[in-house]
């Protein structure tokens, strides 16, 4: 056996796992394998303070470069400052504490998996490695168990000419023109002169035009009255929304025995996308196994998701309103409707621990599509789902 562990995939979800391993069983030999150039790609992954207990917020500290207490959502309607912390990891500060805890010769950077098995990683090269587990975070492939549409964006990390004047985030500004679904701008504050701009899509379609985004951004930047002088960075994602599926279909179709996480789990919030608080919550799991062999992982992992699936099933409803029930603009009221309601259940929304009372308010009132529409596409789903 080569090694006690092997994270296939070096992404958020197993570089966690990683750094909750080395803190609470330090002796465990673990190895990461990446297809990628480097452990965490380029990618920025924000959350909300309240989405993390103290003890997590506390082991998560070190991949934080940023931080707010407060952060701001525009619509044409109405303008909120919520007074809510907000955070922002990243990927280099990742890498570098899985650098830290992992020695250099256990981390497979460039090195592409052809197969897995709950213990053993076989290589493209056909080499293979064995491990007392293996645990597969290698993002999700294609599923025909998932009904799912996208968060697709683009991000650029701008200098600008002058100070932003930005007291925190912007993490929706859907004044912006709407078009291929429901679009926003997400704007972080870096520094006085520093942002990273987003072009963001919850869309029915997965395709992304990289020119026409980064031509939007520019432009948007220009109507904030914001000169771009240099471009630091551009990262991009496409991310899943849920709106229902076989959650046990859906693991059925993965490798035997082979425990997944992050997105290749089924975890990350139904609507917003998020995926930085179900990955800590994982990590938190498996350090706190008392047995770390296949099996134990897989049930454990398997059990977790499927019951977070299960909680969740409200948020899926609210997807079906937005992307099969909603016509154009009405997809951008849904979401400025909701920004009415009071911080602490908009919190509780984010951190997919929503109450039965909220419910009741979220969905109380004129609804901003028509209530037969709503309830057809809703009754239409279910019959389909039989």
């Amino acid at each position: 056996m080569d090694f006690d562990i092997i994270l296939a995939g070096g992404g958020l979800a197993n570089g966690l796992i990683a750094l909750r391993l080395a803190q609470t069983r330090p002796g465990l030999k673990l190895a990461i394998v990446e297809a990628g150039a480097v452990v965490g790609g380029n990618h920025t992954w924000s959350s909300f303070r309240d989405d993390l207990t103290l003890a997590q917020q506390s082991w998560t500290a070190p991949l934080f470069a940023h931080r707010w207490d407060r952060y701001e959502v525009r619509f044409p309607a109405h303008t909120r400052d919520l007074a809510a912390g907000y955070g922002s990891a990243t990927s280099d500060l990742l890498a570098a504490e899985v650098a830290r805890v992992v020695p250099a010769e256990r981390i497979f950077t460039a090195t592409p998996i052809a197969a897995l098995t709950p213990t053993s990683v076989t290589l493209a090269d056909q080499r293979v490695l064995t491990a007392g587990a293996v645990i597969d975070g290698r993002g999700q492939g294609q599923t025909a168990a998932l009904d799912l549409r996208w968060q697709k964006f683009l991000g650029l990390e701008v200098e600008l000419a002058e100070p932003h004047g930005l007291t925190g985030p912007i993490i929706m500004d859907a004044t912006v023109p709407q078009t291929d679904g429901y679009r926003f701008v997400y704007t972080l504050p870096f520094g006085a002169t520093r942002v990273l701009i987003e072009d963001t899509y919850f869309s029915d379609g997965a395709d992304l035009a990289p020119e026409m985004l980064r031509r939007e951004l520019t432009e948007y930047a220009a109507s904030q009255g914001w000169t771009i002088v240099a471009i630091h960075r551009e990262e991009r994602g496409i991310l899943p929304l849920a709106l229902g599926g076989d959650i046990e279909a859906f693991w059925n179709e993965g490798v035997p025995g082979v425990p997944r996480v992050g997105l290749g789990s089924g975890m990350f919030h139904p609507v917003t996308g998020y995926s930085f608080p179900d990955a800590v919550r994982t990590a938190d799991l498996i350090a706190a196994l008392p047995d770390l062999d296949p099996a134990t992982i897989y049930r454990a992992v398997r059990d977790h998701s499927v019951g977070a699936w299960k909680s969740r099933r409200m948020y899926r409803m609210l997807n079906r309103m937005l992307f099969l029930a909603a016509h154009n603009e009405e997809r951008r009221h849904i979401l400025e409707r909701f920004y009415l309601h009071n911080d602490a259940l908009v919190g509780r929304f984010y951190a997919a621990r929503t109450r039965t009372v909220d419910w009741l308010r979220i969905l109380s009132g004129k609804p901003p599509i028509p209530i037969g529409r709503a309830l057809r596409t809703l009754i239409r789903y279910e019959m389909d789902q039989e």
